[in-house]
């Protein structure tokens, strides 16, 4: 895989430099709520137009269904990549048509276009080879030379990720190689003992990851909603909590695996639960009970872990080497269900590992809940594209990027 300081070895002065980032900021109408996507593609965005290049920057945000929607904007994106790069930044109001066209052109050495989100052009997203590969074709033209830098689609096969670098010179920018070195020392080069803690809401979706990590890691520690499929598995009742009860036998399956093979599973002993999920807008009180693990009773919902889980967590990590990080331990953006997840992050601090938070809601968590960045190892920009790289899948976008 080919990087940009050979691109910029070779000279980018004049050249058209098509960058695909990821700006997929969560958005409040207009109003950005988090801008950790867009400070990560700037080192790649700032020095190729420092040295001369004219940048042309290209993303998708949200899910739009093919169309133009006014709700996926990329302009107050774009609005924010100039305030931080400190220069005006163009916006084309489209992604391959008369605006895409006249804004590129009117670049001069040095300046920085974003075209519209890449999602308003069915092409992007298509199964069909042959639509991708005509929406890539169009794309090419706008450019001279591509860099992949949108660490978080990598795992997608889209027209801007997977077809395009195959029809220009293509490198990694800045962010995706830092981000494929981290994971390697989390699949290839691991110093031990390795620790993994998973959350979020299903345990499906860390199922593949899970399987994987069985023959690395040292210990698996469980938290947030699928934590709750783990204590059913093990035949405690969980109340209202959430539950895949279809997923019960592929977890009493890793269960014992993991015993096999001496890798230990890490389970809440106490959990917060309420009769009702706490209320999101106005964040109102939501007066939790702490109820052991295994006692959660009937109509209670578990939605955070407890005062002694959290130590138990900290105390998990505290003599690790290395560890992944990936899904909050509760529902966190409720202040009375945040401390699971306020705990493990501090535990990651203060640990003497080499810290990796993956993506997603654990970066946002972070962010929300007001620590330093600086003091983890790293926090990646690509939760999903963690995760299947930790699996051992091919990412279409690595892929692309080392042919």
């Amino acid at each position: 895989m080919k990087t940009i300081d050979e691109l910029l070895t070779e000279g980018v002065a004049g050249r058209r430099v098509f960058v695909r980032a990821d700006l997929n900021v969560p958005l409040d109408g207009t109003t950005i709520t988090d801008d950790g996507r867009i400070r990560a593609v700037l080192p790649t965005v700032a020095k190729l137009a420092e040295a001369g290049a004219r940048v042309v920057v290209a993303s998708h945000l949200g899910r739009p269904k093919g169309a133009p929607d006014p709700a996926f904007s990329l302009a107050p994106a774009a609005a924010r990549l100039g305030e931080l790069l400190g220069a005006d930044v163009a916006f084309a109001t489209d992604t391959v048509g008369d605006s895409a066209r006249a804004t590129v052109a009117g670049l001069t050495d040095g300046q920085v276009a974003v075209v519209e989100n890449l999602r308003f052009n069915a092409g992007e997203t298509s199964k069909d080879d042959a639509e991708r590969g005509a929406f890539a074709d169009r794309l090419a033209e706008l450019a001279d030379v591509y860099v992949g830098d949108g660490f978080g689609a990598v795992h997608r096969k889209h027209a801007s990720v997977y077809d395009l670098p195959a029809r220009l010179p293509h490198y990694a920018g800045y962010l995706i190689a830092t981000e494929v070195g981290v994971l390697k020392k989390l699949t290839t080069d691991v110093k031990r003992p390795y620790a993994v803690v998973l959350g979020g809401a299903k345990v499906s979706d860390k199922l593949g990851v899970i399987d994987h990590l069985l023959e690395k890691a040292d210990r698996i520690l469980i938290g947030g909603g699928m934590v709750f499929t783990f204590l059913a598995a093990q035949g405690h009742e969980v109340g209202a909590s959430l539950l895949q009860e279809d997923q019960i036998p592929v977890v009493k399956e890793y269960i014992e695996r993991a015993k096999e093979r001496g890798v230990e599973f890490v389970l809440p002993v106490d959990v917060l639960v309420a009769g009702e999920f706490p209320d999101m807008k106005t964040k109102a009180p939501a007066h939790p009970a702490t109820v052991a693990a295994d006692a959660i009773p009937a109509g209670q919902m578990g939605l955070d872990i407890g005062p002694e889980s959290r130590k138990l967590y900290a105390s998990k990590l505290a003599d690790t080497a290395t560890v992944f990080w990936n899904g909050p331990m509760g529902v966190f953006e409720h202040p009375d269900y945040a401390e699971g997840t306020r705990a493990v992050a501090q535990a990651l601090i203060d640990s003497p590992a080499f810290t990796v938070v993956g993506g997603g809601d654990s970066a946002a968590a972070v962010r929300i809940l007001g620590f330093d960045e600086n003091a983890f190892g790293h926090i990646s920009t690509g939760g999903g594209a963690s995760l299947e790289y930790l699996e051992g899948k091919t990412l279409p976008g690595l892929a692309a990027l080392e042919g």
